[in-house]
């Protein structure tokens, strides 16, 4: 519920503050008569949103144990590379969002109502469609149905509750700062994604080393699946207690780099080294048969 939480939260948020950035500029620019693209555009997305999960869930029951582990271990492989994806654009535009999506929004008011309306439906729905994907593979992993989605929908409805308030000016938030905590939590998340993805594929027998019957170390009996410290402890690292050959070195080799890479601050431009100015010329006087 936790890692779930966390992903509802950031999702949400991403999605809420790009919504109230749209209404407020429309509201402060009086064009209150474009609001309603706006809302479409968000309506089709959520929509959009939940029959994709929805088609995942019943994709997923139709098939074969095997085929089963296999479309399990490809879509967790696609949603860690979403979820990386994601988390490393929003560290890079969060300082200019704001203004990126008023040229948005300027462009699409000059083009109609229905352009208005497919940028609001891009803005959120990518959002929506990776939580939808996310929450699908945390499902497989866990083997509950109702605790990841009880964690997303509390995450969604709190990153609602803040994107409100943003638009209210009740409340202000470090943009930057929240993206690079959550999106370091987020990580973290990804990697036990990832060691999943791998152990479906090795499920499915398309992934026959890694040692899927020989795990590195087995913590079961200090972190029984079924304890509350045991659900805390995959809820936080996402790691099995018992992982493979596979698992571990999968989830560290995502896991310490990706980290390393997303904490660490960027490089400020260099300025160029300016050349000294030359010397002046000299300036000859005129000779005096110049001045005859």
């Amino acid at each position: 519920m936790l890692a779930n939480f966390l992903i509802g939260l950031r999702e949400g948020l991403e999605a809420a503050l790009v919504v109230s950035i749209l209404v407020a500029y429309l509201v402060r620019t009086d064009r209150r008569s474009a609001l309603r693209s706006i809302w479409l555009g968000v309506g089709a997305a959520a929509a959009i949103s939940l029959a994709a999960g929805a088609l995942l869930t019943f994709t997923s029951r139709s098939l074969s144990f095997q085929a089963q582990e296999a479309f399990g271990g490809a879509m967790s492989l696609l949603a860690v590379a979403f979820v990386t994806w994601m988390i490393f654009w929003m560290r890079r535009t969060a300082a200019h969002l704001k203004g990126e999506l008023h040229d948005r929004l300027d462009t699409a008011l000059a083009m109609g109502a229905g352009a208005l309306a497919l940028t609001a439906f891009i803005a959120v729905g990518r959002e929506g469609l990776e939580t939808a994907l996310f929450i699908w593979t945390a499902v497989q992993s866990t083997g509950s149905t109702w605790t990841p989605v009880a964690g997303a929908t509390l995450g969604l409805a709190t990153a609602f509750v803040l994107g409100y308030l943003v638009y209210r000016r009740s409340v202000r938030i470090n943009l930057a700062r929240f993206f690079r905590y959550t999106g370091a939590g987020l990580v973290v998340v990804a990697a036990g994604v990832l060691a999943y993805g791998f152990h479906d594929l090795q499920e499915a027998g398309y992934l026959t080393f890694g040692g899927l019957g020989h795990v590195v170390f087995d913590a079961t009996g200090v972190l029984p699946p079924s304890s509350w410290w045991g659900a805390l402890w995959k809820g936080l690292f996402s790691i099995s207690a018992a992982p493979s050959r596979l698992e571990l070195a999968a989830w560290v080799a995502y896991l310490v780099p990706t980290l390393v890479i997303f904490l660490r601050r960027p490089r400020l431009p260099v300025p160029l080294a300016t050349a000294p100015p030359s010397p002046p010329l000299p300036v000859e006087a005129p000779s005096p048969s110049a001045s005859r």
